[in-house]
């Protein structure tokens, strides 16, 4: 099976979503930080109880899911990084957005990963 590509076209106009989506994780992720620490420590929290982890949980696993669906790899989650599998110049590359990122301006070889990391022409 191959892996999707995307033109640098179609992984722009997914970044909106992908923005969206990706300002959810940051939430739901600190939430589930701050969750734990305060049950592990307090034995309470303001944020809720077990079931309220549970569902902070199980609403990342749908969100980490899509992208997946879509085919964007996701390389990281703190911070989020992600990466669309695409070809510039004939040779294959991943397009590259990092938490924080304003918009898809990165992409890196794909055999070698962030370290190669360079601002798209």
């Amino acid at each position: 099976m191959t892996e999707p590509e995307f033109t640098l076209a179609e992984a722009q106009a997914l970044m909106p979503e992908v923005l969206d989506k990706a300002a959810e994780i940051v939430q739901l992720r600190a939430d589930l930080a701050e969750l734990t620490l305060d049950l592990r420590t307090a034995g309470t929290s303001a944020i809720g109880g077990l079931p309220e982890g549970k569902a902070l949980e199980a609403r990342l696993g749908e969100l980490m899911e899509w992208f997946g669906d879509q085919g964007i790899e996701v390389k990281g989650w703190a911070p989020l990084l992600i990466d669309f599998p695409a070809e510039l110049d004939g040779r294959s590359v991943r397009l590259c957005w990092l938490e924080g990122d304003p918009e898809l301006a990165w992409y890196h070889l794909s055999e070698l990963g962030f370290a190669g990391r360079r601002q798209l022409p």
